[in-house]
């Protein structure tokens, strides 16, 4: 049994960070420990939501709280997403050095959420810095869009080439793989959904359908995020775990467009995250 230490925000109601990403982890066979950033009756981009923010000294309590009954050497992954206050980011790094000393192996998957205000999607002041500064270099892997790639790069992305360059410059940063989860307009084919990972062995492109949506339903970030995670502690190869990820997240994305909803149907769903019924390829190219 693997065990992840999943730093991230909690909603009520929908499928949004912890909500998002505990249930597949767990459906593959992951112990998680959820430890929330924040607790919102539903996530930021329906425009008003209510809760608070947890304290940032939470954090490092419940950490200690679980080594003091030795149950910390048994974390074997570090998960953060999003976070409630630039506060927070210094507490989950201490957290995953606490975790890194007890257990060398334990990984680092960091899911740089930034914030796109034109989607509602709001994230404190000080939490890109933070994530920038702090929280990158220190991570194993790292989990950006578009807009976070751009970011976190300083360069343009605009094209295939550029967002190839861009995942090159995050590498030499750090982190031994980043996966780009959605290229968007950078992609080659902006019909279809196009995911980047990049690792010291080359960069990887798989391409699935783009399914439209009303109102494009939130937590998917968090789903790839989590699945990808999940898929490396269970001992797939970098690329297989790209590709199942990649699979998995498509057939949630096309139960979740066949019953219109706003809202990710991981429920509805949890066959296909257990086992894809889909078989796209990851492609080499570069």
């Amino acid at each position: 049994m693997k065990n992840v230490l999943s730093i991230q925000s909690h909603v009520v109601f929908g499928y949004a960070g912890n909500k998002s990403a505990t249930f597949p982890m767990q459906l593959n066979g992951i112990d998680v420990w959820a430890l929330n950033t924040v607790q919102f009756s539903n996530h930021t981009q329906y425009g008003k939501w209510t809760g608070m923010v947890i304290p940032k000294e939470q954090i490092g309590e419940i950490v200690q709280g679980i080594d003091d009954i030795g149950e910390l050497a048994k974390c074997d992954a570090v998960y953060s997403g999003y976070i409630g206050s630039a506060e927070q980011v210094d507490e989950i790094i201490k957290a995953y050095h606490k975790v890194k000393a007890i257990n060398p192996n334990a990984l680092y998957l960091c899911d740089p959420v930034m914030g796109n205000p034109e989607k509602g999607c709001v994230v404190a002041g000080g939490v890109k810095e933070g994530l920038i500064n702090i929280a990158i270099p220190q991570a194993d892997i790292i989990t950006p869009n578009l807009l976070e790639l751009r970011e976190l790069s300083g360069l343009p992305v605009n094209n295939i080439e550029q967002a190839i360059t861009a995942v090159k410059h995050l590498l030499s940063k750090g982190p031994k793989i980043v996966i780009v989860k959605h290229l968007g307009e950078a992609g080659r084919d902006t019909n279809q959904f196009e995911m980047l990972m990049g690792t010291q062995h080359g960069v990887w492109s798989l391409i699935r359908p783009l399914y439209p949506f009303a109102k494009h339903p939130v937590g998917v970030g968090d789903l790839t995020a989590s699945l990808f995670l999940a898929n490396l502690l269970n001992g797939h190869n970098e690329l297989a775990a790209f590709e199942r990820m990649g699979n998995a997240v498509h057939d949630v994305m096309k139960i979740t467009h066949d019953v219109n909803s706003y809202e990710l149907q991981l429920i509805e769903a949890r066959h296909v995250i257990m086992q894809p019924v889909s078989s796209y390829q990851a492609e080499k190219i570069a």
